[in-house]
C-alpha cells in the first residue's frame, strides 16, 4: 500500500451478512426475536472475520501486527466462547424446557466442522506472533470459512423452528433461557479483553433499514457508553482494527 493512500472502508466480504428472521417475516414472537438476536450476533462475528481477512495482507509495521494479533485472538475467543455457552447452557436448557433431547444436535455437529480451523488459527498466531505471514493466515481462514458461514446462517432458522416444541404443558421461554445462558459467559477478563470485538463489529445504523439501531444489543445510556467507549480504552490498539464505530456505523479500516 502506498504511504499516502488512505485505508479503504470496511466491506462485507468475503463472508456475506445474514438477514434476521424478523426482517424477513415481520413476526415478533419470542422465537423469532431470539433467532434475530442470534443473527445479529452472528453478523458481528462475520464482520470480525471479514475485518481480519481484509486487513491482514496490508499490514506492514511490526507494532500494527502485534496489535492485530491481539485483535485476531480476541475474535477467536469471542466466537468460541459463544458456541461453548450454547453447548453447555443454552441447548441443554432448551432440551430441559421441552422435555426432549437433542433438539440442537445439528448445530453442535456444525460447530465441530470449524473448531479445528479456528484452533489452528489460534495456534498459528500463538507461535508466530507479529511475525505471522498474511498468506498463511488467510489460508487457514479459508480452510474453515465455509463451514463457519454455513453454520452462522443455519442456526437462527433452527431457533425459530423450536416454536413447534413449545406447548402449554412444556413451554419453552426461549428469551429467558437465552438471557440466563448469556450472562454465564461474561467475566471481568472476558469483558475487558474480548467484548469490544463483538460490540465494535455491530453495525446497526444501516443494516435492515436501521431497525435494530438502539435496540440490539439491548444496552442504553451509561451502560452503552461504558461498553462501547470506556472498555475499549483497554487494549485500544487492537480494537482499531474493528469494522464499526462505537455508534454502530461502518468505518474506514485501520490499514
Amino acid at each position: 500500500m502506498a504511504q499516502n493512500t488512505p485505508p479503504p472502508m470496511y466491506t462485507d466480504t468475503p463472508l456475506a451478512l445474514i438477514p434476521t428472521p424478523k426482517f424477513e417475516t415481520g413476526k415478533e414472537d419470542p422465537f423469532t426475536i431470539e433467532a434475530s438476536n442470534m443473527a445479529l450476533s452472528h453478523n458481528a462475528f462475520i464482520r470480525g472475520f471479514n475485518s481480519i481477512y481484509q486487513q491482514a495482507p496490508r499490514l506492514q509495521k511490526d507494532t500494527d501486527k502485534s496489535d492485530f494479533v491481539g485483535y485476531c485472538q480476541s475474535w477467536i475467543e469471542c466466537v468460541k466462547t459463544h458456541h461453548h455457552y450454547e453447548e453447555t447452557e443454552l441447548f441443554p436448557n432448551i432440551n430441559i424446557a421441552a422435555g426432549l433431547t437433542g433438539l440442537m444436535d445439528d448445530a453442535v455437529q456444525e460447530h465441530e466442522l470449524f473448531y479445528g480451523g479456528m484452533d489452528r488459527m489460534k495456534e498459528y498466531l500463538d507461535e508466530k506472533g507479529a511475525a505471522f505471514s498474511a498468506t498463511e493466515l488467510i489460508a487457514i481462514m479459508d480452510s474453515f470459512k465455509e463451514p463457519l458461514h454455513s453454520h452462522l446462517k443455519a442456526e437462527p432458522p433452527a431457533i425459530v423452528d423450536l416454536a413447534r416444541y413449545s406447548t402449554e404443558e412444556k413451554p419453552i421461554d426461549i428469551l429467558a433461557i437465552a438471557a440466563a445462558a448469556g450472562k454465564k459467559q461474561i467475566n471481568f477478563s472476558f469483558f475487558l479483553n474480548t467484548v469490544p470485538v463483538f460490540f465494535l463489529n455491530m453495525e446497526t445504523v444501516t443494516f435492515e433499514g436501521g431497525m435494530w439501531h438502539g435496540v440490539f444489543p439491548p444496552l442504553n445510556g451509561l451502560a452503552r457508553t461504558i461498553v462501547n467507549r470506556v472498555v475499549p480504552m483497554w487494549h485500544s490498539g487492537r480494537w482499531r482494527f474493528a469494522s464499526c464505530t462505537p455508534d454502530g456505523e461502518h468505518k474506514q479500516l485501520a490499514v
